[in-house]
């Protein structure tokens, strides 16, 4: 089997909420989400997608995945999608770094394998624990009050695992973490999500006023060391999240005894074929997970869902589900929140199928 074409499509993803907003006063209205949609020589296509946080968050933007999905196309073409090492030991060699821009490429190839083989994504990660995987709902910086009633909202619709986004004023923080915490009832999660937000001074300032709290800190503050030093202050479980982007982070955070659990974002890591890698470590060393990615509709969702699925669920410590967030569909066939669980598709490979009049015309092909 060989690649003949590799076709990538933007499009806009608007959320139900209107805005998104997290640490810094940075938010994000509508998400530019690529799709990539890779053919090949017997008829076999597989889709991914990769949708950054917007252009402040991690060091990923839309325009340069679509840029750098453009530079690598031409080396895959030939190549034989369902041979994911050499896929991204190709990708790798035309373009260094730049992982975002692999994800849905390497994405694309596991939908073509599991399509090839008859199987479900998840089935060729290592199989599904249990009929399904807990879920959580990201709730965006507000007020306290208007924080406290989204979770309502929210909890009314089945979830229980509550990331909020802080990372702003410290008083106002500690005020948003204390009035949900005070709502969470027996069996619920919170988590304060910073996003690497806070100085060292005002996280610990924060990890102290709540001492009293039972709730997760994320990702305090900008760097490793940063995080580090404030795990070290407090009694809170920790996650880490922005600064663990490969295995030598992953093994470096075990080592240090920094976080009781980690975020493996799909696009963050280059695509499944790496998050499987780290999820596979973070399993051997007892690393809880949370499996996700920065952002995307139904083809990330579902992508997600299947290395969720595939996680031990002892170890999963919750996914996302990306597509409940945002107004546009992209794909029949994704996965769907269920009373705030979700399952992976049985079908072949990730179980999607682009809605084409969605995805409108190409931004770019390159074919042989």
């Amino acid at each position: 089997m060989k690649i003949t074409r590799i076709t990538a499509y933007q499009v806009d993803l608007p959320l139900h909420e209107g805005r998104y907003s997290w640490s810094g006063g940075k938010s994000v209205d509508v998400f530019d989400s690529t799709v990539v949609r890779i053919e090949t020589d017997e008829g076999i296509v597989g889709h991914g997608e990769v949708c950054p946080l917007g252009p402040a968050y991690l060091p990923s933007y839309a325009a340069g995945a679509r840029t750098g999905i453009a530079a690598i196309a031409p080396d895959l073409i030939g190549a034989d999608p369902t041979q994911l090492d050499v896929v991204n030991a190709l990708m790798d060699r035309a373009l260094k770094g730049h992982p975002y821009a692999k994800s849905p490429i390497d994405m694309a190839c596991w939908d073509i394998l599991g399509q090839v083989s008859g199987l479900p994504v998840s089935t060729l990660l290592g199989g599904t624990f249990g009929d399904d995987f807990v879920l959580y709902r990201a709730i965006s910086q507000r007020p306290p009050q208007e924080m406290v009633d989204n979770v309502a909202t929210y909890r009314d619709q089945g979830y229980r695992r509550f990331q909020l986004k802080v990372g702003g004023d410290p008083d106002t923080d500690i005020e948003r973490i204390r009035a949900v915490g005070t709502t969470m009832n027996t069996g619920e999660k919170l988590i304060a999500d910073a996003n690497t937000g806070w100085l060292m001074h005002e996280a610990a300032r924060v990890v102290r006023a709540v001492d009293d709290v039972d709730v997760y800190i994320e990702q305090p503050c900008l760097s490793y060391d940063e995080c580090l030093s404030i795990r070290r202050r407090t009694s809170h479980p920790f996650v880490m999240d922005e600064t663990i982007d490969g295995l030598d982070a992953l093994m470096r955070g075990h080592a240090d005894d920094a976080m009781d659990v980690v975020n493996i974002k799909i696009s963050k890591f280059g695509g499944l074929t790496k998050a499987r890698q780290a999820r596979d470590l973070c399993a051997s060393l007892g690393i809880a997970m949370t499996i996700e990615d920065s952002w995307g509709g139904d083809i990330t969702t579902a992508a997600i869902s299947h290395l969720a699925h595939s996680t031990p669920t002892e170890l999963l410590f919750t996914a996302t589900d990306f597509n409940s967030y945002v107004t546009v569909s992209i794909a029949d066939g994704a996965p769907q929140r269920d009373n705030g669980r979700m399952a992976s598709s049985n079908q072949p490979g990730l179980g999607i199928t682009p809605i084409p009049g969605v995805l409108g015309e190409p931004v770019f092909t390159t074919s042989i």
